[in-house]
C-alpha cells in the first residue's frame, strides 16, 4: 500500500517510524565543540568566584563599617546566595540530562504490537529514540524531553537537569539584583566628591539648558571616576556586569517559564510537535516544580473531616 519510492514509513506492527532518507554524518567538530563548552563553563565558574570574593572585598568593609549587625545579616544573605547558584549551577552542568530507557528494537516477535509507537531509529546512537528524545551532537547521545544544549553549562537541559537549570536562573536573578544594589550602596560612600558648575549656562532656555547640564554632569563624574580606588573601580565594574547580565537572564528565566506554562520546550516549539495545540495551565508549573499536590486539595478533605467530627460529637451529646 506504500510506493515503492516512499523514504519514511510507519510500521503497521509496532508503530515504529523508519526514515530512509536520514543518513549518519560523520561527527565533525566533536572535539572543538567539547572544547567550546569547557571553555564556557571555565569562564563562567572564574567569573562566579570572581563577582562573589570581589564583591565581599570591595561592599563589605563599607557595610560593616556602618553596623556590625547589618554587616553580618548580609554575611548570611551573601552565604544564602553563593550556595543556592554554586549548588543549581552544579546539578545543571555536571548532572546527565536524562537519557531515554533502552528499548528493544526489532522485528516480530522481538517487539509486541504497538510497543514502539512513533518511535524511530537514531543512526548516531543506534537505538530506538522516543519521539520525547532528541539527539545532541555536543553530548554524543540523546537527551528524554530535550529544550536545548546550552554552552554556557557545558551540558544539555533535559528532562533530569531542567529543574536545576530553572533553579540556577532563578538563584542568578536574585544574585545579580542583590550585587547591582549592594554595588551601586558602596560606590555611594567611595565614590569622590564631585560638584558642577552652572555658570556658562546662564541665558539658555530649553532644550539647549538641559544638554548643558547634562553635559556638566557627565564631566564631573568623569573626572571623579579618575580619582576612584580600587574598590571603586571593582564597584563600578560589578555594577556594569551585574545589571546586564540581570537583563540577559530575565528574558531567559522569561522565556523558560512560559514554555513550561505553555507544557513545551524549546525544542517542540520549533520542531512539528510545537503544532499541537498544548493545555497552558498553571499546573504545568506546579507539576514541573515537584509541588504534586495542591492546598486546595486538602482544604474540602478538612472541612469534610470537621463535619464528621462535629456530628460524631453530636451523636455522642
Amino acid at each position: 500500500m506504500i510506493p515503492s519510492c516512499a523514504t519514511v514509513f510507519k510500521c503497521g506492527w509496532c508503530g515504529a517510524i523508519t526514515d530512509q532518507s536520514k543518513k549518519e554524518s560523520d561527527q565533525k567538530f566533536f572535539r572543538w565543540r567539547r572544547l567550546r563548552d569547557q571553555c564556557f563553563i571555565s569562564v563562567v565558574i572564574i567569573f562566579m568566584l570572581f563577582v562573589l570574593c570581589g564583591g565581599v572585598w570591595a561592599v563589605y568593609p563599607v557595610v560593616f563599617s556602618i553596623s556590625f549587625l547589618w554587616g553580618t545579616l548580609h554575611i548570611i544573605i551573601t552565604a544564602i546566595l553563593a550556595i543556592l547558584t554554586f549548588s543549581s549551577f552544579s546539578l545543571a552542568a555536571f548532572r546527565c540530562a536524562g537519557t531515554p530507557p533502552n528499548i528493544l528494537w526489532g522485528s516480530y516477535p522481538t517487539v509486541g504490537k504497538g510497543d514502539l509507537e512513533n518511535y524511530s531509529f537514531c543512526h548516531y546512537c543506534s537505538k530506538p529514540k522516543s519521539p520525547r528524545a532528541h539527539h545532541c551532537r555536543s553530548c554524543r547521545k540523546c537527551i528524554l524531553d530535550m529544550d536545548h544544549h546550552c554552552p554556557f553549562i557545558g551540558n544539555c537541559v533535559g528532562a533530569a537537569n531542567h529543574r536545576s537549570f530553572v533553579a540556577f536562573l532563578m538563584s542568578a536573578v536574585l544574585s545579580t539584583t542583590y550585587v547591582a544594589v549592594m554595588a551601586t550602596h558602596a560606590g555611594l560612600h567611595v565614590w569622590p566628591p564631585w560638584s558642577f558648575s552652572l555658570e556658562s549656562s546662564k541665558g539658555l532656555s530649553g532644550t539647549y539648558l538641559g544638554l548643558r547640564i547634562v553635559g556638566e554632569i557627565s564631566a564631573a563624574l568623569l573626572t571623579s571616576a579618575l580619582r576612584l580606588s580600587a574598590r571603586g573601580l571593582v564597584l563600578v565594574y560589578l555594577f556594569i556586569s551585574s545589571v546586564s547580565l540581570l537583563i540577559g537572564l530575565s528574558v531567559l528565566l522569561w522565556q523558560q517559564l512560559s514554555y513550561i506554562y505553555q507544557g513545551q520546550t524549546y525544542l517542540s516549539q520549533l520542531s512539528s510537535q510545537g503544532d499541537k495545540e498544548e493545555k497552558k495551565d498553571c499546573q504545568n508549573l506546579v507539576r514541573f516544580f515537584g509541588f504534586q499536590y495542591s492546598l486546595a486539595r486538602f482544604l474540602p478533605i478538612f472541612g469534610v473531616t470537621r463535619k464528621k467530627h462535629v456530628k460524631l460529637n453530636n451523636h455522642v451529646l
